[in-house]
């Protein structure tokens, strides 16, 4: 079975490196054999021979392979990518419960029976796209998060290992000896911290996501179907029932394709399904590319893609379906009208449809707009 690096063209990937070209950055990583170390495709170091150069799919493999993350262009930063986006339903879903905590408490077992396969199927299934285990992409979604608290927020070591999904801080500090060599406190670089954010405001992170994003549409949007969102901040409370704790959420654009998330819980445990959440909102794991080249297939869809490319699907706070679902949020379809035209926008059928309904086009449009073809 081929697996998630041999999927690569690692030539095409090398010539990425070389012009630290921006469009691949969270696509794939690099590993570099003399220092131990894997970076993102736009790293400003110099960059090394290639035979000293190989490239994986995520970082979950380059931590599995025993290389730890660059502390200069930061893995964690890059947009959330992967080689798996718009080819694996399974593997789409596991991630996302993976993301809000499914492997801090549980096991592999327990994730593929709510995923509704086999265990063996389901570390095939993530061998094959990214080219590590469930368990260590829980383990590196772990460090990552981590390391994101360590340089934006205050937080101490002990609240960091609570927020990222740490058993314990002796795990805690355990994993980043071991991955670099000295404790997490010593990667903490005080100038990186954010200014704006007092300490009782909650815990700020900064999200990544991939450009072109239609910021308007999406607090539009937002704002149609009633969530609070004032002087372009969105807001959301938390509940215990639903979100593991109390407090509330906040978030806002800000420059440099980032969106930037306030979090003040009751209970840092529930800080990564809060984020993920807040990931599903916002789409910010959406592959723009993607999406343009597959829709375009389709002579309709074409130029409204290309006038938007950076439409997104606003995602619901509480994905009900995500345990069983037929289909991943992507490609999930309310209108059965568009069904049969539909089947050629796989797996980007939400999208499809978010474009037609922005154009003003609805089911029966189409329908008509087929059926007069077909007669002439």
């Amino acid at each position: 079975m081929e697996n998630a690096r041999d999927s690569l063209d690692q030539e095409a990937c090398y010539r990425a490196v070389l012009t630290r070209d921006p469009r691949f950055d969270g696509r794939f990583f690099t590993c570099v054999k003399t220092t131990g170390i894997y970076c993102r495709p736009v790293c400003p170091a110099r960059t090394p021979k290639r035979e000293n150069m190989s490239f994986v799919a995520s970082a979950a493999a380059a931590e599995e392979a025993g290389f730890r993350a660059c502390l200069r262009c930061r893995p964690e930063t890059a947009p959330d990518m992967g080689a798996w986006r718009g080819t694996s339903n399974t593997i789409s879903r596991a991630l996302g419960l993976i993301e809000a905590g499914a492997l801090d408490e549980g096991d592999v077992d327990a994730l593929a029976a709510r995923l509704g396969v086999g265990e063996r199927h389901l570390r095939r299934l993530f061998r094959q796209h990214l080219g590590a285990a469930p368990v260590s992409v829980a383990q590196t979604r772990r460090v990552l998060l981590a390391k994101a608290l360590i340089h934006q927020t205050d937080l101490a070591m002990a609240e960091v290992a609570l927020a990222s999904g740490f058993g314990s801080v002796r795990r805690f500090n355990e994993t980043f000896q071991g991955l670099y060599g000295r404790p997490p406190s010593a990667l903490r670089r005080r100038a990186e911290k954010p200014g704006d954010a007092k300490a009782n405001e909650g815990v700020r992170l900064s999200l990544p996501y991939r450009p072109p994003y239609e910021i308007d549409a999406m607090l539009a949007a937002l704002t149609a179907r009633g969530e609070t969102v004032e002087g372009g901040v969105w807001r959301r409370g938390l509940t215990p029932d639903v979100d593991g704790a109390t407090g509330q959420v906040s978030a806002r654009f800000e420059g440099g394709n980032r969106l930037a998330v306030t979090v003040a819980t009751s209970d840092l445990k529930a800080l990564p399904g809060v984020l993920a959440q807040v990931r599903r909102v916002f789409d910010l794991s959406a592959d723009p590319e993607a999406i343009q080249r597959d829709l375009s297939a389709d002579p309709l869809l074409a130029p409204m893609v290309r006038a938007r490319p950076g439409l997104r699907l606003p995602g619901d706070w509480i994905d009900a379906l995500s345990d069983g679902a037929a289909d991943m949020p992507s490609d999930r379809l309310e209108d059965e009208r568009l069904e049969a035209r539909a089947e050629q926008w796989r797996p980007w059928r939400a999208y499809g449809a978010l474009h037609l309904r922005e154009a003003g086009l609805d089911g029966v449009a189409i329908m008509e707009n087929d059926d007069e073809k077909d007669a002439a």
